[in-house]
């Protein structure tokens, strides 16, 4: 009986501790939406922290980074290494804004030396980080990457599926690496189990360079104004 009164006490206590987490919370969205606000159109750019400078990908990270910053855009990515690292570089080598939102995890350990100084934000929270990539973000490319990049890949089409935001490019670079996991999406969710409509397909796209990615962006937006998500 001991041992469960304390482990109540115990509960309770985190419980407290919950209530008072609010405030910080708040007080990153506060900061984020501030500093976010000032920047204009961005694009996000996703992929793994674990790609190396000499992968094709991080190459093609770069290029279509600096494309978008060449046309206009802003880039914003996790801040940390690998395809973020080269999405913040691209974005500086085209002239434009380099956005980090960053996180302490375990294959970022620092910001990458790519993002602009007044564009370098901190997060402590996950879900904070996510509200700012998506809110912010006047579409989103996608390169290969793991657990994290799927996260805010689906957590994009999500919201788009459910007009939660505004109708958004999404574009995956890397035909070798997407294709097997949205034809599994085609055939067991679609045709299968009927768990998503067929014109949810349409939501993205798959490409293999850094120019299909960028064109199909612009492209985009040669039929669809430049509009806040939410």
């Amino acid at each position: 009986m001991k041992t469960m009164s304390k482990t109540k006490k115990d509960w309770n206590d985190i419980k407290t501790n919950d209530s008072w987490a609010i405030f910080k919370i708040v007080a990153e969205f506060v900061e984020g939406y501030d500093r976010m606000a000032k920047i204009g159109p961005c694009i996000s750019v996703f992929g793994s922290a674990r790609t190396k400078p000499d992968n094709k990908y991080y190459q093609t990270a770069v290029r279509v980074s600096e494309m978008l910053a060449e046309g206009g855009y802003g880039v914003i990515t996790g801040g940390g290494p690998g395809i973020m690292e080269a999405g913040n570089k691209g974005a500086q080598d085209g002239g434009g804004k380099s956005v980090g939102l960053n996180i302490d995890l375990p294959f970022e350990q620092n910001h990458n030396p790519y993002i602009d100084a007044e564009h370098n934000l901190e997060f402590d929270y996950f879900f904070v980080r996510k509200v700012m990539f998506v809110k912010y973000a006047q579409g989103f490319v996608v390169l290969p990457g793991g657990f994290g990049t799927l996260d805010e890949l689906f957590e994009a089409l999500t919201l788009i599926q459910t007009e939660k935001i505004n109708n958004r490019p999404v574009v995956l670079i890397g035909k070798e690496y997407w294709t097997g996991l949205f034809d599994w999406i085609k055939q067991t969710m679609l045709v299968e189990e009927n768990n998503i409509s067929e014109k949810d397909l349409e939501l993205f796209c798959i490409v293999d360079t850094a120019e299909e990615a960028y064109h199909y962006i612009d492209d985009f937006y040669k039929s669809n104004e430049l509009s806040p998500n939410f």
